[in-house]
């Protein structure tokens, strides 16, 4: 019997592409670069699913397939802002996600971040790397408490209350939180936490704010010139949700001329492009979208990705099902 034909659009952890292996007849982009969209358009014709990834960009382009054999996108990640939403549900394709198993990690790396712009690790780590440093002295390299301030967070699903128990419960941080619907109760009082009616009100009384909302065209630049001029001068921005959500070059003038104290960024507007003036910003930390990378995590995204298709492929609704 002929196996189930399956494109995946990046390297995954070896063990789960072995169990792709064993179920379907895989097809690896041995080259590991984001596709093309005439590449995605002959995935789409030639295989019954197709695996993307964030770096995918789904335009309709890609998507637009008449006959396309695929009928499913499992996608590797919880984020599907790269896939026309429009385009798929016209082709009548099942689109799934990987939430969950990545929401540890990313507030893992959004606490990092935090630290890391607060008390100037990257700085610090810079200096030395470079042989700059001439030993202790009461001035040197000055950063912010993290103990105790107050933490804003935008978006309160699954990781953004994961980054606020790391904050509450380590650090003794109040939480305040902006979030598009009501969150009950119950989920706030696990961290005493309050929410605001709006980002406009939320911005002005924090000294950290963490970015933890969905991305896409609703909520493209949402931080932008405006809203940063609402935040206080020694206030820190951190993005660990996507890039878009920033208008960046309003962020280059908020860090260049000092209007707050500094910001860290593990995701970027057209990764992995970097606008070059950030580069150039002593007071934000970058990372390379780190943000679900351990080896524990990148591994149960696969088995989450492999128990979609399991259900589809069975004639059921997957459990990550999207759209």
């Amino acid at each position: 019997m002929e196996r189930l034909k399956v494109l995946v659009t990046r390297r995954w952890p070896e063990a789960i592409e072995a169990k792709l292996h064993a179920r379907y007849d895989v097809t690896l982009n041995e080259s590991d670069v984001p596709m093309s969209p005439g590449a995605l358009r002959d995935a789409m014709l030639n295989h019954d699913a197709v695996l993307p990834t964030v770096t995918d960009t789904l335009t309709p382009e890609a998507l637009n397939v008449p006959n396309a054999r695929c009928k499913i996108l499992a996608n590797y990640g919880v984020g599907y802002s790269h896939i026309c939403e429009s385009s798929a549900k016209a082709q009548g394709l099942v689109v799934t996600n990987t939430p969950d198993v990545l929401s540890d990690c990313t507030a893992d790396i959004a606490m990092t971040l935090l630290l890391m712009v607060a008390r100037r690790a990257g700085d610090g780590e810079r200096e030395l790397r470079s042989g700059g440093w001439s030993g202790w002295r009461p001035t040197h390299m000055v950063g912010r408490k993290v103990s105790g301030k107050t933490l804003g967070i935008v978006g309160f699903g699954r990781i953004g209350q994961e980054m606020a128990r790391r904050a509450h419960f380590g650090f003794g941080m109040k939480i305040l939180v902006q979030n598009r619907s009501q969150v009950d109760a119950s989920i706030l009082a696990q961290t005493n936490a309050t929410q605001v009616d709006s980002l406009d009100s939320l911005l002005p009384e924090c000294d950290f704010v963490s970015l933890h909302c969905p991305g896409g065209a609703a909520n493209r630049h949402l931080i932008n010139a405006d809203r940063l001029a609402l935040m206080k001068p020694t206030a820190y921005l951190i993005n660990t949700a996507r890039g878009e959500i920033v208008d960046e070059h309003a962020l280059i003038q908020a860090l260049s001329f000092e209007t707050i104290g500094g910001a860290a960024l593990d995701v970027f507007d057209g990764e992995p492009r970097i606008a070059p003036a950030l580069l150039d910003c002593d007071n934000l930390v970058m990372l390379p979208h780190l943000g679900s990378a351990s080896l524990e995590t990148r591994e149960a995204m696969g088995e989450r990705v492999l128990a979609n298709l399991e259900d589809f492929f069975a004639g059921q609704t997957p459990r990550d099902r999207v759209i």
